[in-house]
């Protein structure tokens, strides 16, 4: 019964404390893990959130860049057509006159 002057008792005895302690240990690392995961997990969300407000804002803009564009083309053409309508005039005032 006894071995190494310790008795089986003694030595379960600290197997048990060995095996507690090991147990503890990857419990607190799993509280742990689990704290990081909860903390990826809100910043995913929040990541997600500003991603859906950045797809709004992207939007917005790009209709914004499309009226502007559009306002641009017919200041254009109006300037082209003023100048070809001028130049017609003076083709027409040089022919009559």
């Amino acid at each position: 019964l006894i071995q190494d002057g310790k008795s089986r008792l003694q030595q379960t005895q600290e197997e048990v404390e060995q095996v507690k302690d090991i147990m503890l240990v990857n419990m607190k690392k799993a509280d742990e893990r689990s704290g990081k995961l909860n903390d990826l997990e809100q910043q995913a969300e929040d990541l997600l959130e500003k991603g859906k407000v950045f797809e709004k804002k992207a939007g917005k803009v790009k209709q914004q860049k499309k009226l502007s564009n559009k306002k641009m083309k017919i200041i254009f053409i109006s300037i082209g057509v003023v100048a070809g309508l001028v130049i017609l005039g003076l083709i027409i005032f040089a022919i009559a006159g």
